[in-house]
């Protein structure tokens, strides 16, 4: 057997982190086994679906690198074939139509809770048999009035549902459109989908779909319900919470890398192991490994994991992500130094790459005007004349490497008698625009000569204009 998976959102909204764990969990299970794994959108609420939201979810799984073997597949392209299950299912007896108006229906659900009973549909229309092509009808499934469903949850254990507990539920509208459960069961028959991987709000659903399966004469899946994902304060994830969506922590700074780490660690372990590449991840991934308990998400370690994969990875790998944000500051990054050796030397200090973004900007642009607090503490009498005599040194190195830069800055201060600091942090503010950044003589030889020149200049001129 090949083992198959999915991930079947629906197009109503961005990629929420929640659906994003979903899909971690069914591609790392296929991928461990060897199978295959399908994305199937799931659009057939025509009124809430969007191309915008498709295209998120599009967007999220590239850039979370959950490549996909089939698909994507698309419900609006398969109505024929809906159509011709409930056809199948109408003609074995499977289904029936049902008249009972919206009215009735309320009727009937308002009694039903008046003398605190399930509100369900009492099958009125079960057994009649009559409906005249003329008359407004929905389709119903007549599920089985006796017997259970046992569904072997591979994360949740065994559940027994009654069928006596479960109505006959609406598989076609009276428009002809069919309705969710049906499409499922017949995406997931037509698939040959072997694990549904999937948020256990859909536990309601499963024996309902368990039993559509059956009388389809098709193989049921096995199923795992995965627990929902909490905010800190015990509520369901929410945008209240903060970034929910994919794509936000993207912009907000985030390796994929990281995100998928921190994902798979919601609701599973393997052993007291934090950090998982993702070749980990595929050889140590197991159903049976995750908890049936709900998950609480904690900003504060996904930034720690964050900045550990910042520190961590292929310098060059984190450089094609902060390409990214750099264009989003209107930086061209062929205007200064290799993005690559930026990550290296601000890696340490950044645990965002909006923050290293934002920090690395004077490497490819003019900065206009100083950081006021860094000036007035640096930009003191005598430190023009300090830079002067750096600009003038700095002249005259054949070679402009950090250990030729350092040494210039070491024997300066030597020489006037100076503390480090009171030559480096004026230099620092000069070609930075503030008191902080990485080791000066890297930041210079990052930086070069021209620009590092033209910016101890231009330090030095407003340093005596203000005197």
């Amino acid at each position: 057997m090949t083992i198959t998976t999915r991930f079947a959102p629906s197009p109503t909204g961005y990629l929420h982190v929640g659906g994003a764990r979903t899909a971690l969990f069914s591609w790392l299970y296929a991928r461990k086994h060897g199978g295959s794994f399908i994305l199937r959108i799931e659009d057939t609420d025509l009124e809430r679906s969007s191309q915008a939201s498709v295209d998120a979810i599009l967007q999220g799984m590239e850039w979370l690198g959950l490549d996909y073997d089939q698909g994507p597949y698309y419900q609006t392209q398969r109505f024929d074939r809906y159509h011709a299950i409930i056809g199948q299912l109408l003609e074995q007896g499977h289904a029936y139509y049902c008249t009972c108006s919206k009215d009735e229906l309320e009727q009937l659900r308002a009694e039903q809770m008046a003398n605190k009973e399930k509100p369900r549909y009492n099958g009125k229309c079960r057994h009649i048999g009559n409906h005249k092509p003329e008359q407004e009808a929905v389709v119903r499934f007549k599920n089985p009035q006796d017997g259970v469903v046992v569904i072997d949850d591979l994360v949740k254990g065994e559940i027994v549902v009654a069928n006596k507990e479960l109505d006959d539920l609406v598989i076609a509208r009276s428009d002809g459109s069919p309705t969710y459960n049906l499409t499922v069961v017949v995406d997931d028959m037509d698939m040959q989908i072997t694990h549904v991987i999937r948020g256990d709000d859909h536990i309601n659903n499963t024996p309902r779909q368990m039993n559509i399966l059956q009388a389809l004469g098709a193989s049921v899946p096995q199923y795992a319900h995965l627990p929902m994902i909490l905010g800190a304060d015990g509520a369901r994830l929410s945008k209240r919470h903060g970034a929910v969506s994919v794509m936000q922590f993207r912009d907000d700074g985030y390796l994929p890398e990281a995100l998928l780490n921190y994902l798979v660690r919601l609701g599973w372990s393997h052993g007291d192991q934090e950090v998982f590449s993702i070749a980990e991840m595929v050889q140590y991934f197991d159903l049976a490994d995750v908890n049936g308990s709900a998950s609480a998400f904690n900003m504060d370690k996904l930034l720690w994991l964050n900045h550990h994969y910042i520190m961590n990875s292929d310098p060059a790998l984190v450089a094609r992500h902060l390409a990214w944000h750099i264009a989003q500051l209107g930086i061209d990054p062929s205007t200064g130094p290799c993005l690559t050796e930026v990550v290296k030397i601000q890696r340490e200090r950044c645990k965002t790459l909006v923050e290293m973004a934002a920090a690395s900007e004077y490497f490819y642009k003019e900065f206009d005007g100083y950081e006021e607090k860094a000036a007035k503490k640096n930009f003191t009498v005598g430190s023009d004349e300090v830079l002067a005599q750096l600009h003038g040194q700095f002249s005259e190195l054949s070679d402009w490497q950090s250990e030729s830069l350092h040494q210039v800055i070491i024997n300066l201060a030597e020489s006037l008698g100076l503390s480090l600091g009171k030559v480096a942090q004026p230099l620092r503010v000069a070609v930075c625009g503030s008191g902080v950044s990485p080791a000066i003589d890297a930041t210079l030889a990052l930086l070069g000569r021209e620009k590092t020149l033209a910016r101890i200049s231009r330090a030095v001129d407003v340093i005596r204009a203000r005197a």
